[in-house]
């Protein structure tokens, strides 16, 4: 018996190491809350920088560049008028166009200095619009002054200007084109520092209180998450500052829920583990202890499952994809951290009174069950299956049914799921257009319908075709009988970099190379541009097979060409990349494949759902082509957490009451915290909804729903009744240790 000295003695140190562990976590809380709001300062949301060295745009680009002495950025200023435009409205706007000028930013730096061409003011040819092009020096337009890019600082003093300007003169104006464009998404994107991760930790708030009916739980549990993301923002930040990593603002929403989520989700399998071993247990310190023993290896093969099919998105192409791989496996390894060592800490504060943390539902040690102060007691408990069943209320009904018919069950659940999987061929992937990507009204896109109603929009960003000198006559010919083409002309000498040219000049020879523009009907950044982009591919290569075709809509193109490729060499890694983790961790490999084909089942059920909703619901222009890879690591890696939770349960109880009976025993026990779990991280996932951009809410939906689908079905119903069927089959070929 240890002496009351010693007693104090180990107190003390307990109470040492606590404050230790608090101490550190402040301490990252302190530095890498600093970090969360200056991602945004380290993000590249340029689409053509993420796009692989060898893709056809990325060397079109490089070898345009010989052609002229700058890049160009475009922002267009698009005027209206209730009819024909007047001379006396005509001149306001060439008035602006030449006042311009005189714009400065709020630094001081004239607009002058950012341009390579004066600004230019023309009416359309209906004579009802006219158009101000501002051609931007495109590496000026990205550097950095404080904390915003100059051409979101550029667009935002036009915008004023135009409504100082032309104020009174019934005109409408709308600052658009590609720095338009880049300007409303940055500001889209800026609700992620704020408004995404306020509504995320409100709803997980929500949900803990009702899961816990404690005013102090929700908070430990909310400081482990919140602790957790600084620390991983702390890492990311300091990644991307170095160019290890791209950041891009998707990126970044995803981290903010994903580490939300996933440190939510471990610690309430930390916490109930925690409840259950302070009814065998009297001290707190050896209830944490034996929680911990218990968790560390379902949480710690959950999170290395996730973060190894994460990683499998470096075999990406795309740098926003490969780069996402890193970002969000920071995110996961810091909400691991985050609950194995903080949350402890934060559950024993009070010491020897820590229980009082589930105040006023507050376990107490129970006798029949020989609690003691640590007592060694098997982690399987001999409490009657009926016992069990009856106290886990309704999982303890819901084991009770699968016990009684596991193959109707699972049967039935499996056609439920099929006949979803039906509508999976209907998901629309193929990408969409730049405006499309907008689900709330912005100013350059309103603006670039109106381009598009008086003004060949193609004419932005044009379609460029690099070719030999001597096939230039057949280049243009091919290219201008292609449909969907306006016009296509090769750059004459004295033009480029947003001046125009002399028509009457010869075209500039660089290299023996010409370099072709081509105007498409369709704008630039529409779907129809990119399908143009193709035919104009195959004719060009026809007459020049050495000739490059780039420009905003072949980025696009290349973009999901790239997607595609991504989605066919990562989704059967990820697959073997889980299953291999899952044979390992439950020492066998029927029950594994098992789990890995319900989760594929689950998975097109979800899309399947998905595009009825999609598209006869929402309304929504298809979706862009990286979506589905995004769900398929997402809902595969978190789907499959809910399983591992369960099947290491059922493993556990497994070994001490045999399989069939250990299901049930591990159902009804875990039904209610990887329930809660389930229903936090859709809830968070689900936050991503209300940044108005399609990416983000399509993946919202698909994650959410997909998560509720595999809490709910799969785990519940589909994963146990298999297994409890097969009875000890289910561990073959290592169930020498198992009976049914």
């Amino acid at each position: 018996m240890l002496s009351k000295s010693g007693g104090r003695r180990g107190g003390f140190l307990r109470g040492l190491g606590v404050l230790l562990v608090l101490l550190v976590w402040l301490g990252l809380a302190g530095v890498g809350g600093t970090s969360i709001g200056s991602l945004s300062d380290v993000q590249e949301n340029d689409a053509a920088s993420f796009l692989p060295d060898g893709a056809e745009s990325t060397e079109a680009a490089a070898a345009a560049q010989d052609f002229s002495e700058d890049a160009v950025l475009p922002a267009l200023v698009v005027v209206r008028g209730d009819g024909a435009l007047d001379p006396e409205q005509l001149g306001l706007v060439q008035g602006f166009a030449a006042s311009l000028a005189d714009l400065e930013l709020e630094d001081g730096t004239p607009l002058t200095d950012l341009v390579v061409a004066p600004p230019v003011a023309f009416p359309s040819e209906d004579g009802e619009a006219a158009l101000v092009t501002i051609s931007l020096d495109a590496d000026r337009a990205n550097e950095q002054i404080g904390e915003e890019r100059v051409v979101n600082l550029v667009v935002a003093e036009l915008r004023a200007a135009v409504d100082e300007e032309l104020d009174g003169s019934g005109l409408e104006a709308y600052v658009t084109g590609p720095a338009g464009s880049i300007a409303d998404l940055v500001e889209a994107f800026g609700g992620i520092d704020s408004l995404l991760l306020l509504v995320a930790l409100v709803v997980v708030f929500v949900i803990l209180v009702l899961v816990y009916r404690s005013p102090v739980l929700p908070f430990a549990v909310l400081f482990t998450s919140l602790f957790g993301l600084a620390a991983a923002a702390l890492v990311v930040y300091q990644l991307a500052k170095a160019d290890v990593l791209v950041l891009n603002g998707q990126s970044q929403g995803i981290l903010f829920i994903l580490v939300v989520g996933a440190a939510t989700d471990y610690s309430l399998l930390v916490v109930a583990r925690y409840r259950e071993e302070l009814r065998r247990v009297l001290s707190p310190y050896a209830a944490v202890r034996r929680a911990l023993r218990a968790s560390v290896e379902p949480v710690a093969a959950s999170a290395g499952t996730v973060i190894a099919g994460l990683l499998c998105l470096l075999l990406s192409d795309l740098r926003s994809n490969s780069s996402l791989g890193p970002v969000a496996a920071v995110g996961i390894a810091a909400a691991f951290l985050a609950s194995m060592t903080l949350l402890p800490a934060l559950l024993l504060v009070g010491g020897r009174r820590a229980r009082w943390v589930f105040w006023p539902r507050i376990p107490h040690p129970d006798t029949t069950l020989g609690a003691s102060d640590d007592a060694a007691l098997p982690a399987a408990t001999d409490e009657p299956l009926e016992h069990l069943e009856a106290r886990s209320g309704l999982w303890g009904r819901v084991s009770a049914l699968v016990g009684r018919h596991p193959r109707r069950v699972w049967l039935s659940t499996a056609v439920v799921l099929a006949i979803a999987c039906a509508w999976v061929p209907t998901f629309e992937a193929e990408g969409t257009g730049e405006n499309d990507i907008f689900l709330s009204e912005v100013e350059s896109v309103t603006g670039y319908e109106v381009l598009a109603d008086h003004f060949d929009a193609g004419q932005v960003q044009p379609v460029t075709v690099l070719a030999d000198e001597a096939d230039l006559e057949g280049v243009v010919e091919a290219v201008t009988q292609v449909d969907g083409v306006a016009a296509a002309q090769a750059v004459a000498q004295g033009g480029g970099g947003g001046r125009p040219a002399d028509p009457t000049a010869p075209p500039l020879v660089v290299d023996g190379r010409v370099l072709v523009e081509v105007v498409t009907e369709a704008p630039s950044d529409s779907q129809e541009a990119t399908a143009v982009v193709e035919r104009i591919r195959e004719a060009a290569h026809d007459v020049a097979p050495g000739s490059l075709v780039g420009g905003a809509a072949a980025e696009r193109l290349d973009t999901q060409v790239t997607s595609a490729r991504d989605l066919r060499v990562i989704v059967p890694t990820v697959l073997a990349v889980i299953l291999l983790v899952l044979v390992l961790l439950l020492r066998a490999v029927v029950a594994p494949v098992l789990i890995v084909l319900a989760n594929l089942l689950s998975f097109g059920a979800t899309l399947g759902i998905a595009a009825l909703v999609f598209e006869h619901v929402l309304g929504f222009p298809g979706a862009d082509a990286s979506v589905p890879l995004y769900a398929f690591v997402f809902l595969v890696a978190l789907g499959i957490d809910y399983s591992i939770f369960l099947m290491t349960r059922v493993r556990e109880e497994s070994l001490v009451h045999g399989t069939r009976e250990g299901v049930r025993r591990g159902l009804a026990v875990t039904g209610g915290v990887i329930t809660s779990a389930g229903v936090v991280l859709a809830a968070t996932f689900g936050a991503l909804a209300v940044l108005p951009l399609l990416f983000l809410v399509q993946l919202a939906f698909l994650v959410a729903l997909g998560v509720l689908i595999d809490t709910l079905v799969v785990r519940t119903l589909l994963v146990p009744g298999l297994v409890h069927d097969l009875g000890a089959a289910s561990w073959w070929p290592w169930r020498k240790a198992m009976r049914d």
